[in-house]
Formats: C-alpha cells, structure tokens, sequence
C-alpha cells in the first residue's frame, strides 16, 4: 500500500512541482509601463521582460534576445539604435488602431487563442536575435528579424494588420470641375 501511495504522489506531485515557470507566469502582465526602448536595457539578464509574454490581442512585439551579445558592442548599439528609431516611428499608427506595442527578451511568446488554448512562438533560431513579431490572435503571426527602416517597417504593419494605406488617409479629396 505504501509503494502504490507513493507512486501516486511521484506521478502527480513531481511533475507539478517540476513544470517550466513560463507556464505558470506567462499570463502575468503587470510589465505594461515598461517601454519599448528598455526593449535592450544592458542588464536584461534579470529583466522582468525575460518572462514569455502572453498575447491576446493585435500586438507588435519587438524582441532583442541574450544572443545579440554575439555582434560587436557598435554593431549592438547600432540596431539598437535604428529598432528604436523605427519603433518610435510607428507607434502612433499603432495606438490609433488599437495594435498594442509591447517589448521583449524572452525568446518565447505565448499567444491566447479564440479556444482558450495557447500557442507558443519561439523567437531564438531566427535569423537575427532582434526584431518584430507581428501577431493577430487566430492568424499565423509574422516574425521581422533585424532591422527594418521606419518606412518598410510600417509597410509591413499595414499589409500584415490590413490597415489603410498612411499615404492614402493624408491626401485630400480630389475635386474637378
């Protein structure tokens, strides 16, 4: 009787006390304030942004992972440099369609599914260890990796998000006589 409890508890216990933490706080949030650029803090090895983010609605997730500390310190700097350029760049188009920006370092990113699931995004093995993920609960998400100029970047948020074109909402109706 003894073994058969003991095995019981092994079954059940171990693998509950054992499970990843991204599992269990991966639906914590409470990092919102944070902004994008501290995206590549220089002491991100015990950044809250190193837990997986969990996604739940229209988000652009820019990523910079531990694996950027094999590029030179200019080369680093430099993308850091021209991700939070182009960043700042698009986010007003962004907050005005209600598409949530949200920074990570973790190489994973869990997004909640209209069934209640999650469906898990692995970032490390991309090409580049920085970048954007494009993600829309229920469709495939798209992953930018490395830098992207203001202008393409935006390009690829439009065509991704299905939003109108920026050059065609600015101009003016035509009129003729």
């Amino acid at each position: 009787m003894r073994a058969a409890t003991l095995i019981a508890f092994t079954a059940f216990a171990v693998p509950a006390a054992c499970r990843t933490q991204n599992a269990s706080v991966a639906g914590q949030g409470s990092d919102s304030t944070l902004s994008f650029a501290d995206v590549g803090s220089a002491d991100s090895a015990d950044s809250v942004l190193l837990t997986p983010r969990l996604i739940t609605g229209p988000t652009v997730v820019v990523f910079w992972l531990a694996s950027a500390d094999t590029f030179s310190a200019d080369d680093q700097a430099e993308a850091l440099d021209e991700l939070n350029f182009a960043t700042e760049q698009i986010a007003p188009t962004l907050a005005q369609n209600h598409i949530q920006l949200m920074p990570t370092n973790s190489d994973s990113v869990y997004v909640l599914l209209p069934n209640r699931q999650r469906r898990l995004i692995v970032l490390a093995g991309v090409d580049y260890p920085f970048g954007y993920v494009l993600i829309e609960p229920g469709s495939a998400e798209r992953i930018l990796a490395g830098v992207y100029a203001d202008d393409e970047l935006l390009d690829e948020v439009e065509a991704y998000f299905d939003l109108p074109d920026a050059d065609s909402t600015q101009a003016g109706p035509r009129i003729s006589t």
